[in-house]
């Protein structure tokens, strides 16, 4: 019972890198809630780990955008179709200025929540539904 737990309910993720600090520690180690969107699609705000190549390989990330939103950054808000949007887990200031990206009708907007950093040394963008594994737990 146990090993279908953690084979096909939980999985095991691991955050590597600063992106998501204050919210994750570098080598925190959390679950992912694989069937978390069964009976719903991803939800902004939600933080998933994203398969990059295999089960092993993943981003943890928080999806910000849905699909078919523009998403964009203007003196470090974000904006979601012209809309400002809050987001309360973004503790460190951001200076972050880039223009519309629109999501595809099945792609998500992902970042993390460290926006510190230079916009172009992060890793974020789009990521296709299939791509989301799940959402983390804790």
């Amino acid at each position: 019972m146990c090993v279908l737990l953690f084979k096909f309910v939980l999985l095991p993720i691991r955050v590597e890198g600063v992106s998501m600090l204050p919210t994750y520690r570098e080598n925190q180690v959390n679950f992912l809630n694989c069937v978390a969107y069964l009976f719903h699609p991803p939800r902004r705000g939600d933080v998933v780990g994203i398969r990059l190549a295999g089960k092993h390989v993943m981003f943890c990330k928080r999806i910000v955008g849905l699909p078919g939103e523009k998403v964009s950054f203007h003196e470090g808000q974000l904006y979601i179709n012209g809309q400002p949007m809050e987001e309360p887990y973004v503790q460190r200031p951001c200076h972050w200025e880039h223009e519309a990206i629109q999501d595809g009708p099945d792609e998500y907007y992902v970042v993390g929540d460290n926006r510190s950093m230079d916009f172009y040394d992060h890793e974020q963008g789009r990521a296709e539904r299939r791509r989301i594994l799940g959402r983390v737990l804790f």
